[in-house]
């Protein structure tokens, strides 16, 4: 057993104050990754800033017509909020795919946004691994990497980011709200990750001391009609293989508004934008999803054993787009 120690602010301030310069410190609020990472000597902190009791646990509505929901927000909480379901079903859909019930209870929104990849050998303290100790090598290239990723990986780190909930994130264009050192800010969650270059031990912008407080989401309309596809080895309690975040709007046969984000394929989650930019005004139909799919997966660079995920990915894409499509089409009331 580690000795660490902790302590239990009052409010944001006090837990940015708390954790200081120290980079052995770290915040804790559902812990349902980082006790388990402390459990495998991954992480050492020698203090813990229990975040999990500070007022940032319920969801709001914007004067902007979106959602303000608070880093404390329980994942399983967030997927039943009717003004979740209803607006963005996409999430609600990719919080239930993630995890078991019981680790959806306790696991938060914010520590969902950070939690680390689930690479072998990123948890292997007896292996060697760019994002744990930065130059010692990374040994999935060549090893065991089925699961990690075909775009955005670099010779230094093949590993993936595991969030279902951050993929639907990304493709609703939600917004972090940090407190830091330096005061308030907003970040996009599609720029809150970097992906891994030559320095895959920086996983986010966020610096030392940053605390999550809120996700805000904007009004989408076509987030209405949104959907989350995931592929896994087991029906439940796994990481995705590939996972889809789509939200379509069609009129008159053709796209209108186009959201797609992918999962288990990146080290952050991907947001298709190449693809959404080939499908805006083109007939709502497989023959442009799949052209528009190919060319976003064209730069894709597979490994030995994972070249799989890119047709898997393709397939289930161009299925969640079609099914959407034909849902907008439908007669109002059909399948009722």
């Amino acid at each position: 057993m580690r000795s660490f120690r902790y302590e239990r602010p009052a409010d944001a301030r006090a837990a940015v104050a708390a954790l200081g310069p120290r980079g052995s410190a770290r915040y804790l609020a559902g812990g349902t990754n980082l006790v388990d990472l402390m459990k495998l000597g991954v992480e050492r902190p020698e203090l813990l800033v229990d975040v999990s009791r500070l007022p940032h646990g319920s969801v709001e509505p914007t004067a902007a017509r979106g959602l303000l929901i608070g880093a404390g927000v329980r994942n399983s909480d967030l997927a039943a909020d009717p003004a979740v379901r209803d607006r963005y079903p996409m999430l609600s859909q990719a919080l239930l795919s993630g995890a078991s019930a019981q680790l959806r209870n306790a696991a938060t929104i914010g520590g969902n946004l950070l939690q680390r990849t689930r690479c072998l050998y990123f948890q292997d303290v007896g292996k060697p691994c760019n994002k744990r100790l930065p130059g010692s090598g990374c040994p999935a290239r060549e090893g065991v990497h089925r699961d990690l990723a075909v775009l955005g990986a670099s010779e230094h780190c093949v590993a993936t980011h595991p969030s279902d909930m951050a993929v639907a994130l990304a493709a609703l264009d939600a917004e972090v709200h940090v407190l830091g050192a330096a005061g308030a800010r907003t970040v996009p969650v599609d720029r809150l990750y970097r992906l891994p270059g030559d320095r895959p031990d920086r996983e986010t912008v966020l610096e030392h001391g940053d605390l999550i407080t809120h996700v805000e989401l904007g009004e989408v309309p076509e987030a209405r009609r949104s959907a989350y596809r995931k592929v896994r080895d087991r029906a439940s309690y796994s990481f995705a293989l590939v996972s889809v975040a789509a939200a379509l709007e069609v009129s008159e046969g053709r796209v209108q508004r186009v959201r797609l984000a992918f999962g288990g394929v990146a080290p952050k989650p991907w947001r298709a934008r190449l693809a959404e930019q080939r499908l805006l005004g083109e007939p709502a139909g497989e023959q442009a999803f799949a052209a528009a799919l190919d060319a976003e997966l064209a730069p894709a660079e597979p490994l030995r054993d994972n070249a799989f995920k890119i047709p898997m990915l393709r397939h289930v894409a161009v299925r969640t787009l079609a099914g959407l499509a034909a849902a907008g089409s439908a007669p109002r009331g059909a399948g009722r």
